[in-house]
């Protein structure tokens, strides 16, 4: 069971997802708490991990990755070991971007990036395709980023 934040923290964490550069100064000056307090709360928050790191967001076309698909895989067994496995290999995958395990008609989904679409073709048909244990995959090309991740909502069950 998560640690129960208190308002300030709530606040040090509104500010650092949006710049994770502020110094603790203007962090401090932004929240309304002076430094050393502000200090010991981003320590507190680092230790329990509820700030697991700190970031910079890159515009992926500006670095060569013009592609975003989220691939939908399902495999042939739905032993625990199986999806351990297969979590495994998934890891080592620099293209894949992010892995959910999720529940409905397939059993993992995948957000992808690639240069381009041939890129992404090879990446599928002779990587992704060829892991053991899928048993099916199917490909959703983002066409267009409307709401990109920038952090999570604090403010969510609260209104």
């Amino acid at each position: 069971m998560p640690a129960a934040l208190e308002p300030i923290d709530l606040r040090i964490l509104a500010a650092l997802q949006k710049d994770g550069r502020l110094t603790n100064q203007a962090l401090s000056s932004e929240v309304g708490l002076s430094t050393s307090p502000c200090w010991r709360r981003v320590r507190q928050l680092e230790e329990t991990g509820v700030i697991q790191s700190y970031m910079a967001t890159l515009d992926r076309r500006q670095v060569g990755l013009g592609v975003l698909a989220f691939i939908r895989v399902k495999i042939d067994s739905h032993s625990e070991a199986e999806a351990e496995e297969f979590s495994h290999d998934v890891l080592k995958l620099s293209e894949v971007v992010a892995c959910y395990s999720i529940a409905g008609d397939a059993d993992f989904l995948l957000q992808v990036v690639a240069a381009d679409l041939d890129s992404y073709a090879d990446f599928a048909m002779a990587v992704v395709r060829r892991l053991p244990r899928i048993k099916e995959m199917q490909t959703t090309f983002v066409l267009k980023e409307i709401k990109p991740f920038k952090g999570f909502p604090l403010d969510v069950g609260k209104r």
